[in-house]
């Protein structure tokens, strides 16, 4: 069942005064979805769990700079989102998901999440399909600008999915050739991207 804008209006009073069940009810209404939009940045369970647990204590930590300009939901996001980007900073510019989405299970909050469900209230905020439009195209033009010698392997693993002995093959180099071609690769775009994975200070509570 949706929410209610007095819902979320009562929940951050709560919050607010320091309700000391508010905490478990942010859990319970906004847990499943951070781990949901965590899990699509991340791709994987552990980086998502722990982008998780950073949003709930930064929400609960900023909570009382939360003026209700914004939904409190498109406020979360943005926190999430700026979080998200923020950890691929000290993680590998891309690796394999570690279960798969529809698998992938919330640990500390006991709860089984199908990634692939009904995605939520966040799925047709504008501000998400600007964000990926403006990333994609910006991602598309650090590719153009990488050497060939660096493109071709991030194509082949990070975009098509080969793994790393296929990809190999199709460009008929050794292994360890192709992992050190894909890891300077990967360094020069994550540098060229550098302001989302700063994040993107989309609110100013953020």
């Amino acid at each position: 069942m949706n929410r209610q804008p007095s819902d979320d209006r009562m929940l951050v009073k709560r919050l607010q005064e320091d309700d000391p069940t508010a905490v478990q009810d942010l859990v319970s209404a906004y847990g499943s979805k951070i781990y949901q939009l965590s899990f699509r940045y991340m791709k994987n369970r552990e980086d998502a769990e722990e982008v998780s647990q950073d949003v709930l204590l930064k929400v609960h930590r900023k909570i009382k700079e939360f003026r209700g300009d914004a939904a409190l939901s498109s406020w979360i996001y943005r926190i999430t989102f700026n979080t998200a980007m923020s950890r691929l900073r000290t993680v590998r510019f891309s690796r394999p998901a570690e279960v798969s989405e529809r698998a992938a299970t919330r640990g500390d909050l006991d709860e089984r999440v199908t990634l692939k469900s009904e995605p939520a209230d966040w799925s047709n905020i504008p501000d998400e399909a600007l964000l990926r439009a403006e990333l994609r195209e910006r991602l598309a033009s650090a590719l153009d600008e990488l050497p060939p010698i660096y493109r071709t392997p991030i194509v082949l693993r990070d975009i098509e999915g080969l793994s790393t002995e296929e990809a190999s093959a199709r460009l008929n180099v050794k292994t360890q050739t192709l992992k050190s071609r894909l890891h300077r690769g990967r360094l020069v775009l994550r540098n060229q991207l550098s302001d989302f994975a700063n994040g993107l200070s989309l609110h100013p509570a953020a």
